[in-house]
């Protein structure tokens, strides 16, 4: 239980950070995206730039929201406490990272790193969804532990932006790489980091079973 709950204060922390960190940057600091369009060089398409703003300015909400909402219902105080807020919460969370699916889907074309990074994300367009649905399916036949542990492997994608830019930080900067093929390396180790580090930690901690839940 005290491994749980230090894993959870953990994740609160880092979670909260990065929603402040995202609002500050993409709200205040830099509403222009100019440090981020700096590095979108030789675009296949015309980039109309009032609507990707604006479609940027929704997916960085909704993806607040996810990140938000998804925290909230991985705590058992508040689960207990209501279990319809719980629920609600839950949709929430599915019809935020629906949206964020979207925005992506559209800004995928503009991604940097070209074609390769695009495919990259229309993947993670397709890996995300699905995996937070089979977590509603599970609930939905009252399999709980298949639920949480579904759940935690659909909110480790609510970090990709954060581990795109960490592993092409490193990339980048370690190793010398080109900003574009380094945040394409981005792009790709994330997908495969989001889909190892849950089933790391779920198999770390003790399965999640119905006595925690009452």
């Amino acid at each position: 239980m005290n491994k749980r709950k230090t894993l959870y204060g953990l994740l609160a922390g880092v979670t909260i950070l990065f929603i402040l960190h995202s609002l500050v940057k993409n709200y205040i600091v830099d509403p222009g995206a100019e440090g981020f369009l700096s590095h979108k060089t030789g675009l296949k398409r015309e980039l109309n730039l009032p609507v990707w703003l604006n479609v940027m300015y929704v997916h960085v909400a909704f993806a607040c929201i996810a990140m938000a909402s998804g925290l909230l219902n991985f705590s058992n105080r508040i689960f207990e406490k209501s279990r319809t807020f719980h629920r609600v919460n839950g949709y929430v969370y599915l019809v935020s990272v629906l949206l964020v699916v979207l925005t992506s889907g559209y800004m995928a074309p503009y991604a940097t790193g070209g074609k390769i990074s695009s495919m990259g994300f229309n993947l993670l367009n397709l890996i995300w969804p699905f995996i937070t649905i089979m977590a509603i399916i599970q609930i939905k036949n009252k399999r709980i532990a298949q639920h949480r542990n579904w759940m935690m492997r659909s909110y480790a994608f609510c970090f990709t932006n954060l581990l795109i830019h960490l592993i092409t930080s490193v990339v980048h900067s370690g190793f010398g790489l080109m900003y574009a093929t380094s945040y394409t390396i981005g792009v790709y180790g994330s997908i495969v980091l989001l889909l190892l580090i849950p089933e790391v930690i779920i198999r770390k901690i003790s399965p999640w079973n119905r006595k925690e839940w009452r």
